[in-house]
């Protein structure tokens, strides 16, 4: 049976599965595989280099592997996501935090909770991205981190300056906060780490995670990219737009998104001094916006009182609702509820970027006005941070059900938080690679190697030299000086040589041309009748005698 082969194989299974009417795998449905599926396949017909195509083939295996075990293995996801229920003639946004809390289980019932902080107000807020831990930050110099589910409190200290911004790093030991002056980095323990005195002035943060890259906005409208593994600022941009309060990015292709005062966002990346995309959305000034996590939809709120839906693959408007106020803040969840906060009131959309929503799904009323608000990852949480504290909401249907512990474990163990970090380090992207279509990079670039010296010229605006011969080292002494000036000389010649015989032979080649353009070649056939080109006179000596 080892020594059967590949046909043999074949064959038996033939027979096998006429046997059997369930042979083999049980059969996916498509949608499934969509629903896993992160890319298009790459073309390697076109391929020239057998090696390269090996290993373009091997890794679609794997990956198309891994999409089928994928969508195999979701049946063992037992969690299904939250819904609120209403009874006939009730409408959802008339249910009350107290009454879902009511009706929740204990442990539902406990993620609700408010923080009653009135002295240092008002609060951004900030989640990690396994939704385990809470960073909030006073206007008035208040910052606190804790574990929100078991409130266990990590560090609290009061900075004694005024605090712009503040945002979690990669893993939980540590956070950016912008003060009055400068930005700085702080551990779990509320040790400060470094000083960052480029970063000066800065209004708003945020992170790329799989970059390791913290984007920061100032006053002075600048976008400044810093690499938080190395401590290097990867790239400064005077975006030429003022002030820039209104800051996000695009989980999709890490493109970051700046709002501006004359109703207009801007695309960027670290590569280019010039916007990638430049779209106008609001007649007045925008206050908040939000993309969803899969890149399509954007949400911007401005000064006119609308929210707009866009089709970021479009670069287009969908929906537009009116609101009362303003939005102030806007925020996605991961199941694309969208929350918006004008004034004191809290709004949540169930899924307004496929079709418009008449009313919202839930309604909330505080006594201030909301500062920020964040989904938390993972759970059906809306943390709300206001001028008198922090209020964790109820969310019914928000957050993601099922995790991916390779991906964001809120149960992680020091030891597998670790070993995630040396991970996540080594498999960092570069900041070269953001891009509007992150889909570039798997695709091969047939460039001819003429393209490529034209593209080289236009870069230099010059014509490089060719590079010099350099003789190959050889053993046994005779790589010595001498030998090589020899080779050197040997191959130098031999290319004078044929340029010498090139040139001769372009001469002849159009001296024969011009005598036969003069007429003194004729053109005759003989007996075979094939044309043979003869003088048209023979010359002789004394021809220089003749008048």
């Amino acid at each position: 049976m080892n020594n059967m082969t590949t046909k043999e194989e074949e064959i038996a299974e033939n027979e096998i599965s006429k046997v059997d009417p369930f042979y083999g795998d049980a059969p996916i449905p498509e949608d499934k595989l969509e629903r896993y599926n992160k890319g298009t396949r790459i073309k390697t017909k076109k391929i020239r280099d057998r090696k390269l195509k090996g290993t373009l083939d091997l890794t679609e295996k794997k990956y198309g592997s891994a999409v089928k075990q994928a969508a195999r293995y979701e049946l063992l996801l037992t969690e299904e996501p939250g819904f609120l229920e209403t009874e006939e003639g009730e409408e959802s946004w008339m249910v009350d935090q107290q009454s879902i809390v009511k009706e929740a289980d204990i442990a539902s019932a406990n993620k609700h909770f408010q923080l009653k902080l009135e002295e240092f107000g008002p609060y951004r807020i900030d989640y990690t991205r396994n939704g385990r831990h809470l960073l909030v930050g006073g206007k008035r110099g208040h910052v606190a981190a804790f574990d929100w589910m078991t409130k266990r409190l990590m560090c609290e200290m009061n900075v004694m300056e005024s605090v712009e911004d503040i945002k979690w790093l990669h893993t939980e030991n540590m956070f950016a906060v912008a003060q009055r002056k400068w930005l700085y980095i702080y551990d779990n323990q509320g040790i400060e780490i470094h000083c960052m005195k480029r970063l000066n002035d800065t209004l708003r943060l945020d992170f790329l995670p799989y970059h390791f890259l913290l984007t920061t906005t100032n006053r002075h409208g600048y976008l400044q990219y810093t690499d938080i593994s190395t401590g290097n600022i990867v790239s400064t941009i005077n975006t030429k737009g003022g002030r820039l309060n209104v800051m996000c990015h695009n989980p999709h292709n890490a493109v970051v998104l700046l709002g501006h005062h004359n109703g207009s966002i801007s695309m960027w990346s670290p590569n280019q001094k010039e916007p990638l995309v430049r779209m106008l959305c609001h007649k007045t000034a925008l206050r908040s916006m939000a993309v969803e996590k899969r890149g399509n939809y954007l949400a911007t709120a401005g000064q006119d009182r609308k929210m707009k839906i866009f089709d970021l693959r479009m670069y287009k408007p969908l929906h537009s609702y009116q609101l009362s106020t303003g939005p102030s803040n806007l925020c996605f969840s991961q199941r694309n509820l969208l929350a918006a906060t004008s004034n004191n009131v809290v709004e949540i959309y169930n899924d307004p970027c496929i079709q418009v929503q008449e009313r919202p799904y839930l309604v909330h009323k505080m006594k201030l006005p909301a500062e920020d608000i964040a989904f938390c990852p993972y759970e059906d949480v809306l943390g709300v941070g206001a001028a008198d504290g922090f209020v964790s909401l109820l969310v019914p249907g928000a957050g993601e059900p099922n995790y991916d512990a390779f991906e964001a474990n809120p149960n992680r163990s020091k030891q597998q938080r670790r070993e995630w970090e040396v991970k996540a380090l080594l498999e960092k992207i570069q900041p070269e690679m953001i891009s509007l279509d992150p889909f570039m990079l798997s695709k091969v670039d047939h460039v001819t190697a003429e393209r490529l010296r034209k593209d080289r010229e236009e870069i230099l605006g010059y014509v490089p030299d060719k590079p010099a011969f350099a003789p190959r080292h050889k053993k046994k002494g005779r790589s010595k000086s001498g030998h090589v000036e020899k080779r050197k000389k040997k191959v130098k010649g031999e290319k004078l040589r044929n340029h010498i015989r090139d040139e001769m032979k372009t001469k002849r080649e159009k001296l024969k041309k011009d005598e036969r353009k003069a007429g003194k070649f004729l053109q005759t056939a003989n007996t075979d009748g094939q044309q043979v080109v003869e003088p048209a006179m023979m010359k002789s000596a004394l021809d220089r005698f003749k008048k």
